[in-house]
């Protein structure tokens, strides 16, 4: 079962947390609830990354540990801050892999260990989102996106 919980932190971030889980809909649902449709499959791809990250290797799919995200819409950028509580890790300064080489890894475990760092997750977070920063044990992610200029209606 996934509790999520909605409070309003601050301004205009609204924070939820759910146990460790893979089951993400519902989470990713609300995380994307003020995305323009043309960025929501995009942004859902990146966000879902993330969260598998955080649950699936922060918190090793422990269920009695949480992942918490805070988000918010100011003016034309959407911000998500997604913390684990697991032992972190040693967050890479920027995504090195090149594209061809992505294309020939199917899973992170088929990276050279050199490479496992920024293996193929890492390297969608970066192409998706233009902010991509963690915390310096590796336990908080900070993502952002611009999203509402390039896809306002237009009017006919």
């Amino acid at each position: 079962m996934i509790a999520l919980t909605s409070r309003p932190v601050k301004r205009n971030w609204v924070t939820i947390s759910f146990a460790s889980t893979l089951y993400l809909c519902p989470v990713l649902d609300l995380l994307l609830s003020e995305i323009p449709d043309p960025l929501q499959a995009e942004i859902r791809l990146g966000l879902q990354e993330a969260l598998v990250n955080a649950a699936k290797h922060g918190n090793k799919l422990d269920p009695s540990k949480t992942v918490v995200v805070r988000f918010c819409l100011i003016q034309d950028y959407c911000w998500w801050i997604i913390s684990d509580q697991g032992g972190g890790f040693k967050p890479p300064c920027q995504c090195q892999l090149r594209e061809e080489e992505n294309d020939k890894h199917t899973h992170d475990s088929d990276l050279p260990h050199d490479e496992h760092e920024c293996g193929r997750g890492l390297y969608i977070l970066y192409q998706i989102f233009d902010r991509v920063q963690w915390n310096r044990t590796g336990t908080e992610l900070t993502l952002c996106k611009k999203v509402t200029t390039a896809y306002k209606r237009q009017d006919w």
